[in-house]
């Protein structure tokens, strides 16, 4: 034998289908038949944009819009903030946690 399996075990996906089935059906394609990249809004540093220098610890309202229900302060890749303000706001999130103004962990 040559390495080929034989019989219903060698189909990995079960039901009798094969895996590439419908793979051309998920993303729509162009005229030369590759597929288009998926078009992605950048996103804005939300202080940049309202220019908001300084990062209140006392501002719960604001830094409760990046720490979501688990608690977790959100990363840049989400939350879209530069680096600078990330740090900012870093800062007033742990000063906030430890006057009590923000929980540590989700009720």
């Amino acid at each position: 034998m040559n390495g080929r399996r034989s019989g219903p075990s060698s189909s990995s996906s079960g039901g009798g289908r094969g895996g590439r089935a419908g793979a051309g059906a998920a993303g729509e394609k162009g005229k030369d038949g590759q597929r288009r990249p998926m078009f992605r809004r950048r996103k804005v540093c939300r202080f940049c944009a309202e220019k908001i220098d300084d990062i209140n610890y006392k501002d719960s309202k604001l830094l409760m819009s990046f720490v979501p229900e688990r608690a977790k302060i959100v990363p840049r890749r989400i939350s879209g903030t530069c680096a600078l303000h990330q740090r900012k706001l870093r800062t007033a999130i742990m000063r906030a946690r430890q006057l009590a103004l923000i929980p540590y962990t989700a009720e």
